[in-house]
């Protein structure tokens, strides 16, 4: 068929108009790849401005002061980090169980709160290099601790643990008896009011919380049931996991570290850079 130069000239201008509308799409496209899951964690948090920081109440590590303000070594250090990239802390508490699907579904951008390096965490997450050594060990009543010295001496005992912890899985590898609460200032509770007959929680924590001149005066910790390490988590891939290990490196050489941990009594625990 022939054809008259007026319609060549509108064939050639339509699949001008073809290549140029494929094109655009190309570039649309490839703009959204980049700003997709495979995108830099740094730039994200960068770019909205605040590092949230998903925490229970869980003193020495994160708790409220008199003010409401959260403080303690883990929360100084989150926010002396947060300052370091550019951008402010913000602390949201979390069901510590749930914390996994909190860092996934982006409501929370780490998780930094005494957290054990379990194989459940570094396989679901990505890890900072370890900063802190801890145990789970045993609370129960001052009265009552010449009973339970060992772990045979355990048995029969009810136990209160934060639900999805690092005690929650010793306890229930002994298959001791024990209930899940909201987190472990919760548990220490239940062991004062009597509801339950132990507690398992961190070390760290119980160094902080029972005893001579704290809230539990009339507790005391016992039986040490592991021995375990802290790490921050944040999401798998995230670039934020260098940064937070650069900056754990130079606040460690530089002593800043070791100060902010003399200021909660942890310095003992902590794990050179």
């Amino acid at each position: 068929m022939k054809k008259t130069w007026k319609q060549i000239l509108v064939l050639m201008l339509a699949l001008a108009l073809a290549l140029c509308t494929a094109a655009c799409g190309n570039d649309k496209g490839a703009q959204q790849a980049s700003s997709g899951s495979g995108s830099s964690d740094l730039e994200y948090v960068k770019d909205k401005g605040t590092l949230v920081v998903g925490i229970t109440d869980f003193e020495p590590m994160d708790y409220k002061d008199e003010g409401g303000e959260w403080i303690g070594f883990d929360a100084d250090m989150a926010k002396a980090f947060a300052k370091s990239i550019g951008v402010t802390a913000e602390f949201v508490e979390i069901e510590w169980d749930n914390k996994i699907m909190e860092l996934d579904g982006k409501t929370i951008d780490c998780v930094w709160n005494g957290m054990t390096l379990t194989d459940e965490v570094t396989s679901a997450m990505s890890c900072s290099n370890a900063y802190c050594n801890n145990a789970q060990v045993v609370v129960v009543p001052v009265d009552k601790a010449g009973q339970y010295q060992d772990i045979d001496s355990l048995s029969g005992l009810t136990f209160a643990v934060e639900a999805g912890s690092a005690g929650e899985k010793e306890v229930s590898a002994l298959s001791l008896e024990y209930t899940a609460v909201k987190d472990q200032a919760n548990a220490l509770m239940e062991v004062a009011a009597g509801t339950s007959d132990a507690a398992a929680i961190d070390s760290l924590m119980a160094a902080a919380m029972v005893g001579e001149g704290t809230s539990y005066e009339n507790l005391t910790y016992t039986v040490g049931l592991n021995s375990e390490e802290y790490g921050v988590g944040f999401r798998k891939g995230s670039d934020l996991t260098k940064a937070l290990n650069d900056f754990f490196k130079t606040s460690y050489d530089d002593g800043s570290m070791k100060e902010t941990a003399e200021t909660y009594g942890v310095q003992a625990a902590l794990i050179a850079q």
